[in-house]
């Protein structure tokens, strides 16, 4: 093919694909249905199940807990191992139902595509499949009719299609048979339909170019499967905590155990000391702690209609620097709504968004009554009559059948009180004059109860203005003069610029005797006025993207739609400003296309609007930001935004507009399909980010003092019994108590009081931040000395058993009032409020009645090597707990002064 098909004139693209008015021949078809394939997606052949599973153990933190699980077994330690095997096969099942989002998606796309076709095939119309539907064939397209596959139209008869599911358009489409400029992009080629949209008006006759992949659909199927997904944030920072950890971990325990049988002691024994210490410095809770929060988190946002699809990504959107929106739907109603009315020398301002039959219409902020403005009610009365739209309510919620512009309409009408079905009835229709992209104007005859008849007739306002000789104005029709003619033009132009789309409307009166009336009759019409549309910006997010930008997150807003409505739309936002310069942040998808990687990379800091951009400008605008270092997020409800939603950092799809493609291929979903919902899920992804932080944290810092107490108890005991400072039961139940429950309770703890007044972190960002190690350094020391101190103070004193159960009970009791420490790294416990982590309080309150049974119960005390604690264990434990808790506080308190 030598030239695109939108380019062609209709012979030329029936002798390109040797087909006839009339159809293929069977015989032809079969050959092509050989040649081409069904018309169907294809899948790309995947990964098996089994292959999937398997990857999720290759972690290495998950390795080094395999290791310890088998070496527990080895030596009969089979509790320890049932445990610790219980968790690693929780985090590998979770992982494992995280990789069929691309199957998924394509499963969604074969079901938005039509079942059905008719087709003409040897001069003769067939129902058959879509699959079975080949390159040439010619298809018949009816009202309501789903295109079965792309296709160059060679008769379009009043014919328009919704294709806001591929292009982001957010009106219906009229189509025409006219060739178009080669460089015309798929927005705009009105003389070709789409695989997967809808015919809302008219009918039309089109020849098959591509089936199943070659289509637009297709491609948006194959991009959604060859996009690849990285790992978030939040997973590169796990697995490098995890090496971390894990090597540190081999490397002490193997130290410690070497340098205890050089001691003397029993090889075995110091074996099965090491695994303890090795499952004690492993935070083997790690995993479940971060799936933990992130599934709290999950749930938090489901109840604020944010419904999480892939756990990582509540984190992931804690840390987005970039918000790219869609504009239809997401940042605005989805619903066009008259706003401005120009009648009777009035500019009148219509109340209330979408589809909901509620507003006011204000003349300088002031209420007027419809039913008492003669010229505004037979207006309103005009644009409903002259319509084909329907405005029902089905299931609480208003909605239109038919075009939205339309719609629009008979919604404005009903706010003042003209509901269309009674006035059609004292009105009836009895002809019409449709439509036509040719016309840009429709009329409607209807008969009166007195016997004459009237047509009302609406278009563009110029188009309808040519068609006038009179005007209707204070009750009375006048001459329309060539001044009056160039003011309603003027009001119109004015009205354009502030993106509106804009009908006039006339009126004609007929005679009872009048016969017929006809195209030749559409003239010496009355002009009644000029109504005004938009698809109104949601009230909300004008709010939502002010808080976006306090928490120093950019919105770009990434359109279908024409520069000027995006503008608008992004003024009425905040999104820009009313200054000449703001507009020159904004670039449609012809000055993309224009743009080398390397040009576009230099501004895309700087835009802030794209305007009559495909898929795979969407795709760029994403990669670009993303190589600039922005993580982003990309919203949308079509199945254009599929591919950059899979692209993105993390994809936020609308639950209700969006189709089954988007919620797919998307890692969250917004159940209200709010753009407001977006700031309450940022929220929560920081305060789980700080979380995992602080539990970190505050494990590490225990885990590092167990070590160096366990450690230095050797080194300086000689080969005496007492070098063994804990038992191999003793650690494990430290482990058990303080690694558990409090950590956990940590993963859901209330976020600081800045939380959403910082700027967002910077991805490559490690989370061992100086603050964390200055906690990893300083606070591990302080507690080692002051409780190595006690234990060798008491064993001089007392003896082992007395030793061991004074550091058995001071450690636990210390490491729990850590976990209250550990509630900020940044501010103190009693600034964030000390009792607002209930579960938090659960947690020590039920670690430290565990440690209390271990003590007091006699059949423990032989199990655990300990004896009842005396008044002077007690005291060294709380004296020890309140140095280490105040001096952090105190620590913290002047920091943060500091800072401020």
């Amino acid at each position: 093919m030598s030239k695109p098909w939108h380019s062609m004139e209709i012979k030329e693209v029936m002798r390109a694909l040797n087909v006839t008015m009339n159809g293929l021949s069977s015989e032809e078809v079969q050959r092509r249905l050989q040649e081409f394939g069904p018309n169907e997606l294809k899948k790309e052949k995947r990964k098996s199940p089994f292959k999937l599973f398997l990857e999720q153990f290759t972690d290495i933190l998950i390795i080094i807990l395999l290791i310890a699980t088998a070496l527990s077994f080895a030596v009969g330690e089979a509790y320890d191992g049932i445990v610790i095997i219980a968790i690693v096969m929780a985090c590998a099942v979770l992982g494992f139902t995280q990789e069929y989002k691309a199957e998924k998606a394509l499963e969604a796309l074969k079901k938005m595509t039509a079942p059905t076709a008719t087709v003409l095939r040897d001069g003769k119309e067939l129902e058959l499949q879509t699959r079975d539907v080949v390159p040439g064939d010619v298809i018949l397209l009816y009202t309501g009719d789903k295109v079965p596959a792309d296709a160059r139209l060679i008769e379009a008869i009043n014919m328009k299609t919704d294709e806001a599911p591929l292009t982001g358009e957010s009106t219906p489409v009229n189509k025409n048979v006219k060739p178009l400029p080669e460089e015309t992009i798929v927005s705009d080629r009105r003389n070709v339909v789409f695989t997967g949209t809808v015919v809302v008006y008219g009918r039309g006759k089109a020849v098959v170019t591509s089936t199943s992949m070659d289509t637009e659909f297709g491609k948006i199927a194959r991009m959604v499967q060859v996009t690849e997904e990285e790992e978030t944030p939040l997973e590169k920072r796990m697995g490098h905590v995890g090496k971390w950890i894990g090597f540190l971990s081999i490397a002490v325990c193997a130290v410690v155990a070497i340098f205890g049988i050089y001691k003397g002691r029993g090889i075995l024994d110091m074996v099965l000391w090491a695994i303890s210490l090795a499952v004690a410095a492993v935070p083997e809770a790690l995993p479940a702690v971060v799936t933990g929060a992130l599934a709290v988190g999950m749930y938090r946002m489901a109840r604020e209609n944010c419904i999480v699809r892939r756990l990582p990504a509540v984190e992931t959107l804690g840390c987005t620097s970039v918000v790219c929106s869609d504009k239809t739907g997401t940042m605005t109603k989805g619903e066009m709504t008259v706003q401005r009315i120009y009648v009777n020398d009035k500019a009148l301002k219509v109340t209330g968004v979408g589809y909901e039959p509620q507003g006011e219409f204000l003349f300088e902020d002031e209420k007027l009554d419809p039913t008492k403005e003669k010229e505004l009610y037979t207006l309103l009365k005009a644009a409903t009559l002259c319509n084909d739209a329907k405005l029902e309510k089905e299931e609480g919620k208003w909605i239109v059948k038919g075009d939205p512009t339309e719609g629009a309409l008979v919604v404005a009408a009903a706010k003042a009180g003209l509901w269309k079905e009674e006035i059609e009835k004292e009105e009836p229709r009895i002809n019409e004059i449709p439509f036509s992209s040719e016309r840009k104007r429709m009329s409607t005859i209807h008969d009166l109860s007195r016997g004459d008849k009237i047509v009302y007739m609406k278009g563009a306002p110029e188009i309808v203005l040519e068609r006038c000789t009179k005007i209707y104005t204070n009750g009375k029709t006048h001459k329309l003069t060539d001044e009056k003619r160039k003011q309603l033009l003027s009001v119109n132009e004015a009205m354009a610029i502030q993106a509106l789309r804009n009908l006039g409307f006339a009126y004609k009166d007929l005679p009872d005797s009048a016969s017929s009336f006809d195209e030749e009759n559409e003239k010496g019409f009355v002009f009644l006025g000029v109504m005004g549309m938009i698809d109104p910006p949601r009230e909300e997010v004008k709010d939502a993207i002010y808080m976006c930008n306090k928490a120093g997150i950019k919105v770009v807003m990434v359109t279908g739609d024409h520069r000027l409505t995006a503008v608008a739309v992004a003024k009425a936002l905040n999104l820009v400003g009313e200054n000449k310069e703001e507009e020159g942040r904004v670039l449609t998808g012809a000055e993309l296309d224009r743009l080398s990687d390397e040009e576009f990379e230099k501004v895309v800091g700087e835009l802030v609007i794209y305007a009559r951009v495909s898929p795979e400008h969407k795709v760029r605008i994403v990669k670009a930001l993303r190589r600039k270092g922005y993580i982003c997020a990309m919203t949308g409800d079509g199945v254009n935004d599929a591919p950059a939603l899979k692209m993105a950092d993390i994809g936020v799809a609308m639950g209700i507009t969006g189709t089954e493609v988007t919620k797919e291929a998307s890692d969250m979903v917004l159940a209200d399909d709010n753009f407001a919902t977006i700031i309450k899920a940022v929220k929560e992804g920081r305060e789980i980010y700080d979380n995992i932080k602080k539990y970190l944290t505050y494990l590490l810092r225990c885990n590092i003092m167990e070590i160096l107490v366990l450690f230095f108890a050797m080194m300086l005991s000689g080969e005496s019994e007492s070098a063994i400072a804990l038992t191999t039961i003793q650690l494990l139940w430290v482990n058990l108590t303080t690694d558990g429950l409090p950590a956990i309770a940590l993963g859901v703890d209330p976020g600081d009081p800045d939380l959403m007044e910082r700027k967002p972190r910077d991805p490559s960002e490690s989370i061992f931040t100086r603050d964390v190690k200055a906690y990893l350094f300083a606070v591990p020391v302080l507690m080692t000395v002051l409780l190595l101190g006690g234990y060798f103070y008491t064993l001089e004193t007392y003896g082992l058993l007395e030793a061991r159960t004074q550091l058995f009970t001071a450690l636990v009791l210390m490491e729990l009032a850590n976990a209250v420490n550990a509630r900020s790294l940044k501010y103190t416990v009693f600034k964030v409020g000390v009792f607002k982590n209930k579960f938090l309080w659960y947690a020590i309150l039920s670690s430290f009645g565990l440690q209390l049974m271990v003590l007091y119960i006699p059949v423990f005390h032989g199990i655990f090597d300990v004896t009842y604690p005396t008044v002077f264990d007690w005291t060294i434990a709380i004296v020890f707990t309140l140095i280490v808790f105040f001096s952090i506080e105190i620590v913290k308190h002047v920091v943060s002064r500091r800072r401020t």
